[in-house]
């Protein structure tokens, strides 16, 4: 059977000062690491007649009929600079399907050769950081976090050059859309305000058809914002690059470059090798993503009849949002805690148990997943710290009637742990894929017990951690 992609394009009907059209660059000698077939198949994918055709149109050596292959411009704030252009530097969008579901998704290339924002580049990824995103967006996936996907991995047979000579590898990455904040601020910055409203109207039509005026469209975004944030903190995840370019109008989790999980719970945790002033640490991202919903509220008080007025109003917009993240985090720890209606006070009742993790450098996953199997007090160095705490949480969750099972949908089990995925890499690099399709099997039930898994569940010894990740290049 041939691969076949019914592809349904929009983005490439805008004008042509939104992207250049351009194809992939093919690769030497494309082989197949992994195919999403549950993907594919709510796409409307038919599978490959074989795994070498898969592999061409994946790797972008073989472009699928009904393709119209662009990339996308856009501009960002990265690490708090304004860059007045960016763009798809490594990325061909191949086009957009609309899935058995009815929701229009694209489907990328990243990877995929040079384009005319690269920016001196050489538009390809290694192996490494394709293999992670695939891994922590699909296990993203399972933990219920709004995520782009991941559809395939390819090697190209051909190496690219960081350090030192790595394998290539192309990443087909599938999302809602991949319109951006920094989408927007590329027009404004140009003042191009037929742009602009073509944009806005794209956008709405595809992401939010009831909204009615940009003060409207901010609101929904920054309500999907402040959910996914407090979703990605009560799971322990850093994003590490909440640059404004990766800060997705849609609300997904876009760009796995430096992100981990943490181990050791500890709110000042960096892990991005280029985040030399932990700007996008743990506990800063609450921050931060209101930062970044001011820049798109900038960005769009051109759209609005009278722009000096509407500055107030979304200024208010903005500076609402703490609050709304802090309902979505409270809501969300509560229950990682057992409670299913919290109360005010509840929010101490979590910080007190926080402040304890980080002092006895507990272990994040562990502790939370430990409430429900009597295992937390385990993860304690001084284990009165924790058992002090216990009491008054007990006395709490009396009134509760299912907390074990609350916690257990809440806390999952296992997690994409950096020094496994590091370890998957190295396997992979070496030519054994085994240990990547384990850890993806095993994080696909993230809130299931695993016995046979228990290994990728134990938090690493002091010789296994890995202090700093990459950005995905």
């Amino acid at each position: 059977m041939t691969l076949t992609i019914p592809f349904d394009n929009s983005y490439a009907a805008l004008p042509e000062g939104f992207y250049t059209k351009l194809a992939p660059t093919p690769v030497a000698r494309p082989s197949l690491v992994a195919f999403n077939r549950d993907l594919a198949d709510m796409l409307g994918i038919e599978a490959p007649a074989d795994d070498a055709e898969a592999a061409r149109v994946f790797s972008g050596s073989s472009v699928p009929r009904g393709a119209d292959p662009l990339a996308q411009l856009y501009a960002g704030h990265q690490f708090g600079q304004f860059n007045p252009q960016l763009g798809d530097g490594r990325a061909h969008l191949l086009g957009e399907v609309v899935g058995r579901d009815g929701v229009r998704r694209d489907i990328q290339l990243k990877g995929s050769g040079p384009t005319p924002y690269s920016r001196m580049g050489d538009g390809r990824a290694w192996l490494g950081p394709v293999l992670r995103e695939y891994v922590v967006s699909e296990a993203m996936h399972a933990m219920g976090v709004p995520t782009t996907r991941a559809l395939a991995a390819v090697r190209t047979g051909e190496e690219v050059i960081r350090e030192a000579p790595l394998p290539g590898a192309v990443l087909t990455r599938v999302a809602r859309s991949h319109i951006r904040v920094g989408t927007f601020q590329v027009f404004a910055a140009r003042r191009d305000g037929p742009a602009l409203e073509r944009l806005y109207d794209y956008t709405v039509a595809r992401h939010y058809p009831e909204v009615t005026d940009p003060g409207d469209l901010l609101a929904r975004v920054i309500d999907a914002q402040a959910e996914l944030v407090a979703h990605w903190m009560s799971l322990g995840f850093i994003h590490g690059v909440m640059n404004t370019d990766n800060c997705t109008l849609s609300g997904e989790t876009i760009d796995y470059g430096p992100c981990a999980f943490m181990d050791a719970y500890h709110p000042e945790t960096v892990f991005s090798s280029i985040d030399r002033y932990g700007r996008y640490g743990y506990a800063n991202q609450a921050d931060i993503i209101v930062w970044n919903m001011a820049q798109l509220a900038t960005a769009l008080l051109p759209l609005m009849p009278d722009p000096e007025a509407a500055v107030e109003p979304f200024t208010a917009q903005v500076h609402a949002m703490p609050e709304r993240i802090r309902a979505a985090w409270e809501r969300r720890f509560a229950a990682k805690i057992g409670i299913s209606d919290p109360r005010p006070e509840d929010r101490t009742l979590v910080a007190d148990l926080l402040t304890r993790m980080a002092a006895n450098q507990a272990d994040f996953t562990n502790t939370f997943r430990g409430l429900a199997r009597g295992t937390a007090r385990d993860e304690f160095t001084n284990r009165a710290d924790f058992d002090e705490w216990e009491t008054r949480w007990r006395a709490r969750i009396e009134d509760e009637a299912e907390p074990d099972a609350l916690m257990n949908r809440s806390n999952p089990a296992f997690i994409p742990r950096n020094h496994r995925v590091e370890q998957m890499i190295d396997a992979a690099v070496d030519g054994d894929d085994a240990p990547f399709h384990r850890l993806l099997d095993v994080l696909s039930r993230p809130f299931e017990d695993q016995p046979e898994a228990a290994d990728l569940a134990r938090a690493p010894l002091p010789e296994e951690r890995v202090p700093a990740t990459f950005c995905g290049t």
